[in-house]
């Protein structure tokens, strides 16, 4: 059975050990919803200051909501819209400080007051995104949003 453990250092050492751990979760599993699930117990776990970790799936239209952690969700998101219709249509993470003053917000949780969002591609197909957010404004840094995109690109190796 896989035991997380509790993450120490700094920033970047403790987003090495939770890359450490996505990795040895996600090894020889090729299941996309089985792995979006693990992961995103995994980080909503890991990482302080969560209220929602989770996966966007697109299926040829526009988003779909996937395996979470958290409050229920919006369930489709039209690309180009939101956070994460942006991120997905923009092919660019979306760190967003403050989800009141971004345009087009969806407010699936009123609880959330910053959000990351990064892209999930394989080549130029458009996977989904992987999407957190959190009740702290400001909450995601520049060196969350490596960390992040560094498990989003585990998820997508994990699926080859």
């Amino acid at each position: 059975m896989f035991q997380t453990a509790a993450l120490s250092g700094t920033q970047a050492e403790q987003y090495d050990e939770l890359a450490t751990q996505a990795r040895g979760l996600l090894s020889g599993e090729r299941d996309r919803t089985a792995n979006a699930a693990n992961l995103s117990a995994l980080v909503y776990h890991a990482l302080p200051d969560l209220n929602w970790v989770g996966f966007y799936f697109f299926d040829g239209t526009e988003l779909v909501v996937g395996p979470f952690q958290g409050q229920p969700a919006c369930v489709r998101i039209a690309l180009g819209r939101g956070v994460c219709g942006t991120a997905a249509a923009t092919r660019q993470t979306q760190r967003v400080a403050d989800v009141d003053a971004f345009p087009g917000h969806i407010p699936c949780d009123s609880a959330s007051r910053s959000e990351l969002v990064v892209p999930l591609y394989a080549g130029d197909a458009l996977v989904g995104v992987f999407d957190l957010d959190s009740p702290k404004p400001d909450r995601f840094d520049a060196g969350d949003q490596r960390g992040l995109e560094t498990l989003a690109r585990i998820f997508l190796e994990s699926l080859a």
